[in-house]
């Protein structure tokens, strides 16, 4: 995989962007896989900044979801169906037909999960699936232990877990879900390119495993080294723990400007 290290938080963003103006202007319908949370932010507020600038025309671009939390009721502020619509579809002056997702609120989970895995193999899969990565290592909500061949499906939320997300619910443990429906580790890897970002100290170590350490289930995000393009970008604390940290600058530095994220 490539390995980016950027000054800060904003400059990834901004690789990133500049990224997915350039697929948006190769394939204008294009599918962008996006992820939630706070780390992702810098991206779409750097690619809305190019749409309102008229840099990059996002008229036939589609969205689809990683993850949703199951229980929430419909319209709850913290579901990512509507974390997505407030932070990506709204500021990009998408409309609402234009993303896709997950029913968190299915009765039947299972059936759910098995529609959203045919609803993005009949859209033509993802072209862009922009990653986060827990500080166990987990991506969407791929927890310790997933089976690298998962499709999308049910999964319980770990402790800390729901402690890291808790600060989305009012700091109160109690309002985080315990269930959430993700997209499987086999179904991330169908992605045509995967980029992951990671920002500050408290990711180095799942980045350092991520990266330099084997491919096991016990970093569900090592299975990105299996992938034919993956592009991990990480600020300067999140690259802290990376042995390999001046071959990766040396590289990044040294690559041909044709060739692109």
């Amino acid at each position: 995989m490539e390995v980016v290290i950027v000054p800060d938080a904003a400059a990834g963003g901004d690789i990133i962007a500049e990224a997915m103006a350039k697929l948006l202007h190769r394939k204008p319908d294009a599918l962008l896989g996006v992820a939630t949370g706070s780390t992702p932010l810098p991206v779409y507020q750097s690619l809305a900044a190019r749409v309102r600038a008229g840099a990059v025309d996002v008229s036939r671009a589609r969205v689809c979801q990683l993850d949703e939390y199951v229980g929430l009721p419909t319209g709850h502020p913290e579901s990512y169906r509507s974390v997505v619509l407030r932070e990506v579809v709204e500021p990009l002056g998408l409309s609402p037909e234009a993303f896709m997702g997950p029913d968190g609120a299915a009765e039947d989970v299972q059936a759910a999960c098995d529609a959203y895995d045919a609803a993005l193999a009949a859209a033509g899969g993802v072209d862009l699936q922009l990653l986060g990565i827990g500080t166990d290592g987990h991506i969407g909500f791929n927890e310790p232990c997933s089976s690298l061949a998962s499709r999308t499906r049910i999964k319980t939320l770990t402790e800390q877990t729901r402690v890291d997300n808790a600060r989305f619910f009012g700091g109160d443990i109690e309002a985080v879900p315990h269930h959430v429906i993700t997209q499987g580790i086999g179904t991330i890897l169908e992605a045509r390119h995967l980029v992951l970002l990671a920002t500050g100290e408290g990711k180095a170590e799942a980045v350092a495993a991520t990266v330099e350490g084997p491919v096991a289930a016990v970093v569900p995000a090592s299975a990105l080294q299996l992938h034919p393009h993956a592009t991990v970008i990480v600020d300067e604390a999140a690259a802290s723990k990376l042995k390999l940290a001046p071959y990766f600058r040396a590289t990044y530095a040294a690559k041909p400007a044709w060739q692109g994220l």
